[in-house]
């Protein structure tokens, strides 16, 4: 099973969202910034299929870190945090490219809802 790699510069939500993800028998990665994520998608993008990424984060926001993860890797799936109760941010991510958004803090069940469905178009290669 290929793993998801998440993308949040806040250890305490990385940390919380991998152990719930771990005992549903996920694979994780993490990465605290865009650069870390890209670093580890030149190692690792054949071992992803998904991204759950964080809007704001410092540097490289998480939308322009979308786009130059698509622009490279358009197999893998993103789906997009959010904290601000920001509709338009949301909107322009999936404009972008993003699969589909959730908002913090984060439903865990829907979540695990859309991984499953994002893992299920990667798996398609549409």
């Amino acid at each position: 099973m290929k793993k998801i790699l998440l993308v949040d510069d806040e250890q305490d939500f990385r940390e919380i969202s991998g152990k719930f993800l771990a005992h549903r028998g996920f694979d994780t990665l993490q990465a605290d910034s865009c650069a870390t994520a890209l670093d580890l998608l030149a190692q690792e993008a054949d071992n992803v299929d998904v991204i759950i990424m964080d809007v704001s984060m410092p540097g490289k926001d998480g939308i322009a870190c979308m786009a130059e993860v698509k622009a490279t890797w358009p197999q893998l799936e993103v789906i997009i945090l959010t904290g601000h109760a920001s509709l338009s941010v949301s909107i322009t991510g999936m404009k972008k490219g993003a699969f589909d958004y959730c908002m913090k803090p984060v439903d865990f069940d829907e979540m695990l809802e859309k991984i499953a469905l994002a893992r299920e178009k990667a798996a398609r290669g549409e």
